[in-house]
């Protein structure tokens, strides 16, 4: 626990008393003036641009972070509602197309200082080293520029900073976890019982959920409001995970700052800071550094936006690669009912997981594969699954007073990048006078095949478990790519340093510098990115 204080001291920050937010280090924390050139401007404060703060605030780095949305207090911006939470979401206009397009304004996207980690439902799960390699492996996908060895430190300590807790973890890179698994509740004893008939392994966790005290923050208490903001802080996110030891470190955490543009030196080429909107009025924070973390739909755009003579077509777009490869996870869920009141929110939503079916099974017509996990709706998102089966009125009330009865499974299917699955510029302005994005997505073959696989390995443990009644709906979850890793700029958009091949001292934290996605929740990814970047960069400067 020592060594884990002396890395990240966030947890102890929080006030003893059990209040939520240490608003000492918020009225204290440092301000920079536009005209101070500070080290480094990180646009977004969620998982990416949260952990560069924190890593850097600690070198001794001038760093602030300029986000869109609120800088939030659990106890007064928080609610155990789900309609009321709504303003979690990055809920700005947004164009879809496409023969598959992706609904935004909700799960995959966030607003607000901690980012969509705020509303995630705490699953940490690690990508595994085949991920790193799938065209290599499998022939599809991309290879990442760096190997599942170079991320593994990194994922181990922010384990321990989060903290997850969880089984030992059988798959992949096989590993341990910093605290035990959570008690299983009615929807994760409704998993392990299908899946022991059925011969699949599965294990409780990992989620980023502490499981007793962590220094000053709670424990669970099963509450089932993870994805509303968790107002005891036993999830972890950015918020309160990172923030709060950059704040004490000297770093800025600048909210309600929209960055529209980031500025270059024609001469140079290199990045001078940012402008962003803020009460209305426009500012320029000068910076000798920037890094964007504004996740896969807003950092394409801000590049496509920061045009100028040098990037006429966009910053970093020289070979249109800004905006494209931009994927989601397959995510469609099952529910099933029981005789018995299953009660299936009162746990972590994502309590019990299976990643047998993660690998490309060569006796498979598809490549790649899948996860299944538990997923607890709260009764407005299970009255839209219900709904998406074509019930209404009486019989959609029926569905909803019977709600304690249905238990739910949802997978992550890896779909695979596509060039033309991209982010580029709509016609639609926002309220800031700005083209908004448009995501284009259309699913392969390859895509639909998964699909249907884990529709298939759902609704057979929902049966074999007991249900009565099965029913499942298509949806999708997690948004990565849009400017990712390559080896070279012919093929992306930054370096495996996070590093921009077209301006040498703009970097990209987010999860939109991944090729490829695994089955996996991103999260820890990104932040063991982010963290590695951050070493990265101090490499960086240390070399003039």
């Amino acid at each position: 626990m020592s060594g884990v204080r002396e890395r990240n001291a966030s947890a102890w920050l929080l006030p003893a008393e059990g209040s939520r937010s240490d608003h000492r280090l918020r009225d204290d924390m440092r301000r920079f003036d536009d005209s101070d050139e500070v080290d480094l401007a990180i646009v977004g404060c969620g998982a990416g641009g949260g952990t560069l703060l924190q890593r850097l605030a600690r070198r001794g780095w001038r760093v602030v972070a300029l986000d869109a949305g609120p800088f939030w207090d659990p106890e007064a911006d928080w609610v155990s509602d789900e309609g009321g939470s709504h303003h979690l979401y990055w809920t700005e206009p947004r164009v879809i197309s496409g023969s598959d397009p992706v609904p935004l304004g909700s799960n995959n996207s966030g607003r607000g200082v901690g980012g969509s980690m705020v509303h995630f439902a705490g699953y940490t799960p690690r990508f595994h080293p085949s991920d790193f390699r799938t065209w290599t492996n499998d022939g599809v996908g991309a290879d990442w520029p760096i190997s599942y060895d170079d991320l593994r430190p990194y994922y181990r300590d922010i384990e321990e900073e989060l903290p997850v807790a969880g089984d030992y973890w059988p798959w992949g890179d096989p590993h341990g976890y910093p605290q035990r698994p959570h008690p299983v509740g009615g929807n994760g004893e409704v998993f392990l019982r299908g899946a022991l008939k059925l011969g699949i392994l599965a294990k409780v966790g990992p989620v980023g959920i502490s499981n007793g005290r962590f220094g000053n923050r709670a424990h669970c208490i099963y509450r089932g409001f993870c994805l509303q903001g968790c107002k005891v802080n036993a999830k972890a996110s950015p918020l309160i995970t990172h923030v709060p030891d950059a704040l004490a470190h000297g770093a800025e955490v600048r909210p309600n700052s929209m960055v529209t543009r980031i500025h270059i030196d024609e001469r140079s080429g290199r990045a001078t800071g940012v402008e962003y909107v803020r009460g209305g009025i426009s500012h320029v924070q000068r910076a000798r550094a920037v890094a964007v973390a504004g996740y896969s739909i807003e950092t394409p755009r801000l590049l496509l936006l920061s045009t100028s003579r040098r990037f006429p077509a966009g910053l970093c777009n020289d070979f249109d690669l800004v905006g494209r490869y931009l994927m989601v996870q397959g995510a469609p869920q099952t529910a099933g009912r029981f005789p018995a009141e299953i009660r299936m929110y009162k746990a972590p939503p994502p309590e019990v997981s299976s990643e047998q079916f993660y690998e490309t099974d060569p006796a498979k017509p598809y490549k790649r594969g899948f996860s299944v996990q538990t997923v607890s709706p709260l009764p407005i998102t299970w009255a839209e699954h219900v709904c998406a089966q074509g019930y209404w009125g009486q019989a959609l009330r029926a569905y909803l007073r019977d709600y304690v009865h249905w238990t739910c499974t949802g997978a992550l299917c890896e779909f695979l990048p596509q060039p033309e699955n991209r982010v580029t510029l709509s016609d639609e302005r926002d309220r800031n006078g700005l083209r908004v994005a448009h995501f284009a997505y259309s699913q392969c073959d390859n895509d639909r095949q998964l699909m249907a696989a884990a529709q298939d390995v759902m609704e057979r443990l929902q049966r074999a478990a007991g249900a009565e009644e099965v029913i499942t709906i298509k949806r999708y979850a997690h948004l990565v790519g849009g400017a990712r890793m390559a080896a070279d700029e012919r093929h992306g958009v930054v370096d495996a340093d996070g590093r921009a091949f077209a301006v040498p001292n703009l970097y990209i934290t987010d999860g939109s510098i991944l090729p490829t996605q695994g089955s996996a929740n991103p999260a820890l990814t990104i932040m063991a990115l982010a963290a590695r970047i951050a070493d990265r960069m101090a490499d960086h400067a240390r070399a003039g």
